[in-house]
């Protein structure tokens, strides 16, 4: 089934399809088996009808995102169904949706069911769940990556149409390029954070998974917006962008700043990337990447760990056998910081801020492997630190820095596993980012996710 936005929208509005109808074959070509691990809880057809139902009297024209399928990470609240964040002993069952949840279902989309991810939200891999690694949509070998694991492997088997994952470190990005798909991790504080299981609660952002960057954009419009209930949430600004699809800079990090993690593939696959944007009109400079490096090494090196443990102390300190293994063993570590600790180290960020902003004078936007490499299952369970250290390489310094991002699909290993790209640029260029990755996904991508189905851009 092609669930694009686009494709089912036109389907609706030429009354050949009903939200009812969808809903029925959706569940019956999901099934009943969870063989890649996707799935924590999903909804049965009749609580799929429920929400179908309420559209039918509406017209198709509406609502933004009617009847438009998605799933939502199991860290987020969908009101009537239990929020595990991958514990089943920390589990609750919320009355009331996430607010992020409710603007999208009062657009018209339909919830399919809550998914895996790594315990509590920490991990780049989608390996640390006791309800199973989720499995690559591409190959059952290969991780999926974390955490947003389940929500990312849905949308590219064609179960929902977008998704929803948390990004605090990469976990919006880093499944995205695991299964081509575009994943946009926003603005910190763009999409509220009510109603969601927090991780480093001044870092977290909802993401958004989509087959193409036209469909995030949509997803985007409806998901956004201002939430008092959000300390953490802020108003939009209106930037001034300078992402243009002509006559752009990028920059790059040197070569030496560069790192693969000994894929023999991906150097060229990113290479690949880099001219196909030069080719677009792009002027790619050199950049120092040391600042953005350095920051990355503070969230798990430094005490923003200790916010992991805040997020989750009264279950952490009563129930420790609990957890996960390797999640018990990263959040534990947040004892050895002391107050001193974190006050030196947000100043060590302020002066990493500074020396980070002075090169958006020289470039609009920053382009780098969204992961250098993939691993399998078997190498991520027998080095489990290591390898996610290294999947979070170009990813862990987006939210320090205050980056909105975009990962896009760019190309294939010659073993068929996605390799993509990340396009950031400095806060509230969120749009801007889309709409730039909506033509350079147009050039890259022949497949929507691991459907089998061809790519097709439609315009907004």
């Amino acid at each position: 089934m092609n669930l694009q936005i686009a494709h089912l929208s036109a389907r609706y509005k030429a009354g050949d399809l009903t939200p009812t109808d969808l809903v029925k074959q959706l569940d019956a070509e999901i099934g009943n088996e969870n063989v890649h691990h996707i799935w924590i809880q999903r909804l049965s057809l009749d609580d799929m009808q429920a929400y179908a139902k309420k559209l039918e009297g509406q017209s198709p024209e509406s609502l933004p995102l009617y009847g438009i399928p998605f799933a939502i990470k199991d860290n987020i609240d969908l009101a009537g169904v239990p929020t595990t964040a991958a514990c089943a002993e920390f589990a609750y069952t919320p009355h009331i949706s996430a607010t992020v949840v409710q603007q999208l279902i009062d657009a018209g989309a339909i919830p399919v069911g809550k998914t895996n991810l790594d315990q509590f939200a920490t991990g780049l891999v989608g390996t640390r769940s006791p309800y199973g690694a989720c499995q690559n949509s591409f190959n059952s070998d290969y991780i999926s990556g974390g955490s947003s694991a389940g929500s990312a492997v849905s949308v590219a088997l064609g179960m929902a149409s977008f998704s929803l994952g948390t990004d605090t470190a990469g976990s919006g990005r880093v499944p995205a390029a695991f299964n081509n798909l575009v994943g946009h991790k926003p603005t910190c504080g763009l999409i509220s954070t009510t109603g969601v299981v927090p991780a480093c609660r001044t870092l977290d952002c909802v993401s958004i998974f989509a087959l193409s960057a036209e469909d995030a954009t949509l997803v985007l419009q409806s998901a956004q917006g201002f939430d008092a209930a959000d300390a953490y949430s802020r108003k939009a600004l209106v930037e001034t962008s300078r992402i243009a699809h002509h006559q752009f800079t990028f920059g790059i990090p040197k070569p030496a700043q560069l790192a693969f993690f000994e894929n023999p593939e991906t150097p060229a696959l990113f290479q690949q990337a880099v001219q196909q944007l030069e080719a677009m009109g792009g002027n790619a400079v050199e950049i120092d990447f040391a600042p953005f490096l350095e920051t990355a090494r503070l969230l798990y090196e430094g005490p923003w760990v200790a916010e992991r443990y805040a997020a989750i102390r009264a279950f952490f300190d009563t129930k420790p056998e609990a957890i996960f293994p390797v999640t018990k063993q990263i959040i534990g570590g947040a004892v050895k910081f002391s107050a001193a600790d974190t006050y030196e180290s947000q100043y060590k960020l302020k002066a990493l801020q500074r020396k980070a902003e002075a090169v958006w004078g020289d470039v609009d936007m920053i382009v780098t492997p969204t992961a250098g490499t993939i691993y399998t299952i078997e190498q991520v369970n027998a080095d489990p630190v290591r390898c996610n250290s290294n999947l979070g390489y170009y990813t862990n310094f987006m939210n320090l820095l205050d980056l909105s991002a975009t990962a896009v699909p760019t190309g294939f290993q010659k073993n068929g596993l996605p390799f993509g790209i990340t396009i950031c640029a400095p806060a509230f260029q969120d749009a801007a980012l889309l709409n730039f990755t909506a033509t350079l996904q147009a050039k890259t991508s022949k497949t929507a996710g691991a459907t089998g189905l061809p790519f097709t851009k439609h315009t907004i």
